[in-house]
């Protein structure tokens, strides 16, 4: 219990709640508290007058990494970029049909038709990441809608209402009665009185009647008003039987069972409301657009291996991935935005310090697994237009795509997305058995359709990724405290950038906020020294 006389402080209540909710409570909690806010983009940075000759070597051709060089190049710098992959992006990847997957022992020939992906990263834009946004504009990508609630997508727990999928409207209103009409039984019972004011009361009635749609005796039960919100067992049609006949209402104790308030809380995040946008044909447009701008800077197939500097410049050792020809390339400043796990094992001239906060820094992983379908059955049998579906089982969630609405031929679900246990079990099996088990696993959503209309598959598990081994940076309130300043802090004449770099991290405006930071810091040093 809670010490009223000693209320906890963040940090406790900040662990209370992780330890009770999960991450998703959690992250809604440091969302009141004030540490996950809006973006602190006020629009690119000034850059100007750098010292004529100057040069930065970038180390990794991301986002982060493409921001810097771009920007940068408009200060006037000489840039070049080393990149370990044949691509550019880093995580703002898209796979279509025809692409090869490379993962630590396994190779995937991608399948897909012809304008179908899966974006194995990043995957949609909420409308407060404002630097996104900024340079999608800039750089011409195309944004469109994605659809991320859909009140009529399912929820699934193999506990609840005997293992069977639930529409999350159904339990939504279900909720939000129960808990108005025993608010309302409350208020009845003179509990509350102590609490609020007779006037308050007379509002909270109102409130409960109107939001939780009590009936006249303020209980919530199978009616007109209730099917108007959670829908109808026959809907209103025209003519004799035009009436419509509302459905029966779930009960208290299996409305608990399903646990449906980690999903209005999920929604509620201030990341995952509901005005959010993608790329149109697929997340990979945004890192393709910056290499539009930079892509001359870049040495692709490029490993590092070594990373030097003195108090005259900075130097980085690689081998050529395809040819096995090894070089070392020289500059006055670096930005590096290698992942913390591959930093942690390159010989790596910085404090120790700084190479503490590297060792500090484990990232989390994910899997997804893209499963194209002959036709959009969620859509023609289903009536579901974007939006999730959540499920207890390993593969967390699937997601139905937005875009090309209405389409014929095939599309592709997102047919898992976890993280944690289920991200590390699906891992832990080939590519193959992924799909196989997500398969499975999904049906129960779409017994007769799902592996009927399956046309192939793709997966990403992203600790199995060489060049990154893990999907993004897993901060802890203890473990920022201690190393987070050291981490981002320039030393001598190399700054690190990335969204392990920013207090938005695993989202790309953490990247791009790091990376604006970073030269900007670069950029003062470079006229002080």
């Amino acid at each position: 219990m809670i010490d009223s006389l000693n209320p906890p402080t963040r940090r406790q209540l900040l662990t209370m709640i992780g330890k009770t909710g999960g991450a998703m409570a959690l992250y809604q909690a440091m969302t009141v508290l004030g540490h996950a806010a809006d973006s602190q983009f006020n629009g690119p940075p000034k850059l100007s007058g750098a010292r004529p000759g100057s040069t930065v070597l970038v180390l990794g051709a991301g986002l982060a990494g493409m921001l810097a060089a771009l920007e940068l190049t408009k200060a006037g710098y000489k840039v070049q970029i080393l990149e370990f992959q044949n691509r550019a992006g880093g995580r703002n990847y898209s796979v279509r049909g025809g692409d090869t997957i490379t993962e630590l022992g396994s190779t995937q020939q991608v399948q897909f038709a012809p304008g179908n992906y899966l974006n194995p990263g990043p995957w949609r834009i909420p409308y407060h990441h404002r630097t996104v946004l900024h340079y999608c504009k800039e750089l011409g990508v195309e944004l469109e809608h994605f659809a991320q609630l859909n009140h009529n997508a399912f929820i699934h727990r193999k506990d609840a209402y005997g293992g069977k999928p639930q529409r999350y409207r159904d339990l939504y209103v279900d909720f939000k009665g129960h808990v108005a009409e025993l608010l309302s039984k409350s208020l009845n019972a003179g509990a509350l009185d102590t609490a609020v004011t007779a006037e308050d009361k007379a509002k909270l009635f109102q409130a409960m009647r109107e939001w939780g749609v009590l009936d006249k005796s303020m209980a919530y039960t199978k009616g007109m008003h209730v099917g108007e919100q959670r829908g109808w067992e026959r809907a209103p049609g025209g003519g004799v039987n035009g009436a419509p006949i509302p459905g029966d209402v779930g009960t208290l104790s299996d409305t608990l069972s399903t646990k449906v308030w980690e999903q209005i809380g999920f929604y509620t995040e201030h990341v995952m409301q509901t005005t959010m946008f993608q790329p149109k044909g697929g997340m990979d447009h945004i890192g393709k657009a910056f290499a539009a701008k930079v892509g001359k800077l870049i040495r692709y197939n490029t490993k590092v291996t070594k990373i030097a500097q003195d108090d005259k410049g900075v130097s980085a050792s690689w081998v050529d991935t395809k040819t096995g020809a090894t070089g070392e390339t020289h500059a006055d400043w670096m930005v590096c935005t290698i992942p913390a796990p591959v930093l942690n094992q390159m010989d790596f001239q910085i404090s120790e310090t700084k190479k503490a906060a590297i060792r500090a820094l484990p990232y989390g992983n994910s899997v997804k697994i893209g499963l194209e379908m002959k036709r959009r059955f969620w859509e023609t049998d289903y009536a579901i237009y974007g939006g999730h579906s959540f499920t207890d089982q390993p593969i967390g969630l699937i997601s139905y795509p937005t875009g090309n609405f209405f389409g014929d031929g095939p599309a592709v679900i997102l047919g898992a997305y976890p993280f944690g246990i289920g991200a590390y079990m699906l891992a832990g099996m080939t590519p193959e058995k992924r799909i196989a088990a997500a398969l499975d696993q999904g049906q129960v959503f779409h017994p007769a359709e799902y592996k009927s209309e399956f046309r192939s598959g793709a997966t990403v598990a992203w600790s199995r990724m060489p060049w990154i081994l893990g999907c993004c940076a897993t901060w802890t309130e203890e473990s920022r405290e201690k190393h987070y300043q050291d981490l981002v802090a320039m030393e001598g004449r190399i700054v690190l950038a990335g969204e392990h770099c920013s207090y938005y991290g695993c989202w790309q405006e953490g990247a791009l906020l790091s990376s604006l930071d970073a030269i900007t810091r670069l950029h003062q040093r470079a006229l002080a020294a």
